[in-house]
């Protein structure tokens, strides 16, 4: 009897040691997130030879093939028309769908909706079919998702009611973005920092960019929950860049210890958040939970505080070269 009594006992005590570490499992959130990489073939390629953006993609590519990451690309195709670089150019952005990956349309030009007018606007989505439509049907598949460039959507919302009319026309679904981490500022600081071998400001951005983002993720998911009623299948935005191609293996880390999953951008929009009332519109682009928030009456309180540091550096850099950053939403 006191044998039986005693296994009892332990058998409890065991229960209760280990019932914190199984309490802490099931309470951790099942977070959904798609993963979106805008401005190819690459951000800079503009500044750099073929082979460069060629080097950048298949580092970029490797490690998210590696970890099983669905990935839809978003092109500008005048960055493939550089005079005697075109071939290869297009065969960086081959590549994409060679390592199983999808790719949309973000204008020829990276025209803005907000800046352009709505013809002119609708011209360059046109002319930014193309190539990604050829290289889409060799691997028999359509050309489906949009991304507006700087995220504008139209300053009036008669032009964003006339342009979604336009895309669906087409034969487009509008990718929007729940979680952006401005990666494009960081990344044309490191691109600087990279080229001058400066390894402690390079070791500097990556460590304030993954922090950054991972304030930014908790920040969206508290809003997101306010706004909608729980955290929906989220929706990043990176940019192509040698940063991307270097990190990006940490930060889908960060992401994991946040508890997301890594879904497509099909399984993402089929969350009922994405048919939400949305009348947005303005002089500048915004993520969608502040979309729905500010159509709801509710202003967005402002996110975590972006790295002063980098807009400075960004800034000089500008007036140095007389360019715009790496890398633009």
């Amino acid at each position: 009897m006191k044998r039986l009594f005693l296994c009892l006992t332990l058998a409890f005590i065991v229960c209760l040691i280990s019932l914190p570490a199984y309490s802490q499992t099931a309470l951790k959130p099942d977070r959904q997130v798609a993963v979106t990489i805008d401005d190819l073939p690459a951000g800079m390629a503009d500044r750099v030879p073929a082979a460069d953006i060629t080097a950048m993609t298949a580092k970029l590519l490797g490690t998210l093939r590696d970890q099983k990451i669905p990935v839809v690309g978003f092109v500008n195709e005048k960055k493939l028309y550089k005079p005697g670089e075109v071939d290869e150019r297009i065969k960086a952005l081959q590549m994409w769908l060679d390592y199983g990956f999808e790719l949309g349309n973000h204008t020829f030009s990276h025209a803005s909706l907000n800046q352009v007018g709505l013809k002119a606007w609708e011209d360059d989505v046109i002319q930014g079919e193309s190539v990604t439509r050829m290289l889409l049907a060799e691997h028999k598949m359509k050309l489906r998702y949009f991304r507006h460039p700087y995220l504008d959507t139209g300053r009036d919302l008669l032009t964003r009611r006339e342009a979604e009319a336009f895309l669906v026309e087409r034969g487009y679904r509008i990718a929007p973005i729940t979680l952006d981490g401005w990666d494009w500022m960081f990344a044309g600081v490191y691109e600087d920092a990279k080229k001058r071998n400066d390894t402690a400001l390079q070791q500097r951005i990556v460590k304030d960019y993954l922090a950054y983002h991972d304030a930014v993720f908790a920040y969206e998911e508290q809003l997101s929950a306010k706004v909608v009623g729980y955290e929906p299948k989220q929706i990043l935005l990176l940019h192509a860049s040698n940063l991307e191609a270097d990190h990006i293996g940490e930060l889908l880390d960060v992401l994991r210890k946040r508890g997301y999953r890594f879904i497509t951008l099909g399984d993402a929009l089929s969350d009922s958040a994405y048919s939400l009332p949305d009348t947005y519109v303005g002089e500048e682009g915004t993520g969608w939970i502040d979309h729905w928030a500010i159509t709801q009456g509710k202003i967005p309180q402002g996110g975590p505080a972006f790295p002063q540091w980098v807009i400075d550096r960004s800034k000089e850099l500008h007036l140095s070269t007389g360019q715009v950053s790496a890398e633009m939403p």
